[in-house]
């Protein structure tokens, strides 16, 4: 099950990928994955999430720190 700081996670980033119009193909492309992994990510319905890794190398196309995509420290888990 995806934890609250997760979905928080991947909610900024979905956020953000909207913002720049990046589709989930063009992320697929860099972490080289299938589009479908982006696409698990962001559904409730599956537990697929990125890796630490993988949001290091979102915030690298989206020209911003990974820090921008964590809650800060009083998140209400």
């Amino acid at each position: 099950m995806k934890s609250k700081v997760d979905l928080f996670v991947i909610n900024e980033i979905r956020k953000k990928r909207k913002e720049l119009s990046i589709s989930q193909r063009g992320i697929a492309a860099v972490l080289e994955c299938s589009p479908s992994f982006i696409g698990q990510v962001e559904s409730d319905k599956y537990n697929t999430k990125y890796s630490v890794h993988q949001i290091f190398l979102i915030a690298q196309l989206f020209e911003c720190s990974p820090t921008e995509f964590f809650p800060s420290l009083d998140f209400d888990l």
